[in-house]
């Protein structure tokens, strides 16, 4: 069954040009091999604003049907409420939250998935964005997120302080400047500690780098 065809057009917002996220925010999530939005918390039910091509792969859907909508037209039956009720909390708070939900791919198949939302806050600290990512958990090895999870530990174990403190507001979703400032450093020295990270952690983009800190506990 195509899920598709039960959503109604009325929980799509339309979104303008001018509303789609800079090219900085874009490219947070493109090169990403793991199914990401960004959604905007400014415009009403914060709807999803970009998504990358693993999204479209792991659900079915396309970018048409995806942009404007909130992420819980992933939702079905047997997606635990308690579960959206944490994510949600998390978006109220403008926290990263972590859980593992079962959620439905456009032609109906459920699958269970381990879902990031993160905060993105703009140069003047205020909530600009989420960053949503979702990691699909094999039926067969349910293991498979908690294996993330002690990889991405194990990783930041190994990072010096100062690279985990860094990443540590990366996570929180704050920019090189406000990092510097947190840190009493320049934004120079920041964008030198990201870049190490990025190799140090192995991660393809920003958002991945976000997960991991996320996945490690930070």
């Amino acid at each position: 069954m195509d899920r598709e065809k039960n959503d109604s057009t009325e929980d799509q917002l339309e979104v303008s040009a001018s509303e789609l996220p800079k090219a900085s925010v874009m490219a947070l999530i493109e090169n990403s091999p793991i199914a990401s939005v960004v959604s905007n918390p400014r415009l009403p039910d914060n709807p999803i604003v970009a998504v990358n091509k693993a999204f479209i792969q792991l659900t079915g859907y396309d970018s048409e049907f995806i942009i404007g909508r909130n992420c819980r037209f992933l939702a079905g039956e047997a997606t635990e409420p308690w579960l959206t009720e944490e994510i949600r909390r998390g978006v109220q708070q403008r926290k990263s939250v972590l859980v593992e939900i079962l959620n439905y791919k456009k032609d109906g198949t459920p699958f269970q998935n381990a879902v990031l939302v993160a905060p993105l806050f703009d140069e003047e600290g205020e909530l600009e964005y989420f960053l949503g990512s979702q990691v699909e958990i094999d039926a067969d090895s349910p293991s498979l997120a908690k294996a993330r999870r002690m990889r991405a530990v194990a990783i930041v174990k190994d990072l010096s302080k100062r690279q985990r403190e860094v990443l540590q507001y990366i996570a929180k979703g704050l920019l090189n400047k406000q990092i510097a400032y947190e840190l009493g450093l320049s934004e120079r020295t920041i964008k030198m500690h990201r870049s190490i990270l990025m190799q140090r952690l192995e991660v393809p983009s920003a958002a991945d780098m976000v997960r991991l800190a996320v996945e490690a506990g930070m």
